[in-house]
């Protein structure tokens, strides 16, 4: 659990989420920045606590993400490996790491696995690198917004796509939320976003919010490197459960309009839920609900998800735009009810006050 930035403060008093029984909703709660350019990242605080920080350094990221995600109680939710690797975690798909926005396959470049992990051969053509140029806003307040420029860049050095994005961050007692709103723009040529199983705004979880597994797993040993292979699936008590009311891995690559993963960490109830706004392309969207704990929403892969029944291959013509709105919940302390959460999703798309 990270420490909180005013020391001398102290947050009072507990209210339930979703559901509540009590006659007073909590409060929100104020969002303050602290950007630290020597470390190429801005710090997002809720009260007094820790959120996340948005990392927009280069070199070995090849994107900028979100990262770590935390709970209102400090817990962390997002798998460490490769930024902050700990003890009894997965050491595989190095590009997973806290919360992105990319693609697998966008005019044949792959911008979703680039990582150092590929070889220099390969990322000479093959891969795409998302750069950030500048932030145009940050704005504290009982919505915190931080927006910013990013560039999809090919392995020459061309920017095919400029990306401007805005994180809304909000909070209260025992919930955190980011309403994550992105603008793709073509430059002079034309982009496609081929349907690709990878994509587009995902999340890598940590240990305990993946599906239990009774397969042999490689996990970090106390040493921060990888173990034996072995069978253990202590504390790990993920499930998934989508808008449509299928549960379990049964939710990957099905159409929905939101899904949650819920677990146990910690000795508290947690649950993340992600909600896809009904002006995205291809809404409803398929979904990327791995038991191994990637956790996304894919709107660019119909021909992937129902095995070649349906087919998208998006196109963006030179100099037009699409816009993309998602909403990020984090609960702690119960698991939302599904009745609840499509009362919330009715609130997040604009159908309910």
């Amino acid at each position: 659990m990270r420490t909180t930035l005013f020391h001398s403060m102290i947050l009072l008093g507990a209210a339930c989420v979703f559901g509540c029984k009590m006659s007073r909703l909590p409060a929100a709660q104020q969002v303050h920045f602290i950007q630290d350019e020597s470390k190429q990242q801005v710090d997002v605080y809720i009260g007094s606590v820790f959120f996340t920080s948005y990392i927009y350094r280069g070199g070995s990221l090849k994107k900028p993400v979100l990262f770590p995600l935390e709970t209102a109680s400090g817990i962390t939710v997002t798998r460490g490996y490769p930024l902050d690797t700990r003890p009894g975690e997965r050491m595989d798909h190095p590009h997973h790491y806290g919360l992105w926005f990319n693609h697998g396959d966008v005019n044949g470049l792959d911008f979703w696995n680039n990582s150092d992990a590929i070889s220099p051969q390969a990322k000479d053509y093959h891969y795409g690198t998302i750069i950030h140029e500048k932030i145009l806003k940050m704005e504290d307040g009982d919505q915190g917004i931080l927006e910013v420029k990013k560039a999809w860049v090919t392995p020459k050095g061309d920017t095919i796509l400029d990306e401007t994005t805005a994180y809304v961050f909000s909070g209260k007692a025992h919930q955190r939320q980011i309403e994550h709103r992105t603008t793709l723009t073509a430059r002079e040529k034309k982009v496609v976003f081929k349907d690709s199983k990878e994509g587009m705004f995902a999340m890598r979880v940590a240990r305990e919010l993946e599906h239990p597994d009774q397969a042999p797993v490689i996990l970090t040993n106390t040493n921060l490197e990888p173990d034996s292979p072995k069978v253990d699936i202590t504390g790990v008590t993920g499930h998934y459960l989508n808008s449509e009311g299928l549960e379990g891995e049964a939710t990957w690559g099905k159409r929905a309009k939101w899904v949650q993963l819920s677990g146990k960490m910690e000795g508290s109830y947690v649950a993340i839920v992600i909600m896809d706004a009904p002006e995205n392309p291809n809404y409803p969207p398929h979904w990327m609900t791995r038991g191994y704990g990637l956790f996304g929403v894919n709107p660019f892969g119909s021909a992937v998800y129902s095995e070649g029944k349906e087919e998208l291959n998006y196109e963006l013509l030179p100099g037009k735009s699409v816009d993309f709105r998602h909403q990020v919940l984090i609960v702690d302390g119960e698991t939302p009810k599904k009745e609840a959460l499509d009362i919330a999703f009715l609130k997040f798309a604009g159908n309910q006050p």
